[in-house]
């Protein structure tokens, strides 16, 4: 049996003999955990804050951080502006934001948490450290470096997959 066999690819030995080789693989597993984490968070924050995941990710990305222009939370985001429009509306209606113009620049908009977004930043950092400590609460400390560093490598490998695909376009 090969090393890419024994790793979660095909085989005849395979554990889950009635699941799809696909779903054995690394890959399909991790976005499995991904989208639990993601579908989690998307409820706890919206019970929390009532916002809603685009939402939530600009008022996490804002954070307790200098006012940000558009573009720069955009790309905080890895959204494009038109993306993150109507819901930068929604949390100025909401008066969650704040927007003002860029002194340095006064054709720039930079957008900063009031304080009723700093109140829902902090409810979102408050329910991701639980969610962090209850994921992590099985682990021992070596094992979470040893998984920190193996995260680590494979998202450098995966940003690298995602190079190459860009490429062969």
């Amino acid at each position: 049996m090969s090393q890419t066999e024994s790793r979660g690819g095909s085989s005849e030995t395979d554990d889950s003999e009635s699941a799809a080789p696909i779903t054995a693989m690394l890959s399909s597993r991790l976005m499995v955990l991904a989208n639990l984490l993601k579908r989690g968070a998307i409820l706890r924050y919206k019970r929390l804050t009532g916002l809603n995941s685009v939402e939530f990710g600009l008022v996490a990305s804002l954070g307790r951080r200098p006012p940000m222009s558009v573009a720069r939370l955009a790309e905080a985001v890895g959204q494009d502006k038109g993306q993150i429009s109507r819901a930068l509306a929604n949390l100025l209606s909401r008066k969650l934001i704040a927007k003002s113009a860029n002194p340095k620049d006064s054709r720039e908009v930079l957008i900063s948490l009031t304080a009723a977004g700093l109140a829902a930043h902090d409810a979102i950092v408050d329910g991701a450290q639980e969610r962090n400590r209850r994921l992590l609460e099985h682990l021992s400390e070596a094992e979470f470096q040893t998984l920190l560093r193996q995260v680590d490598q494979l998202t450098a490998i995966a940003a690298d997959m995602l190079e190459i695909e860009k490429n062969l376009r």
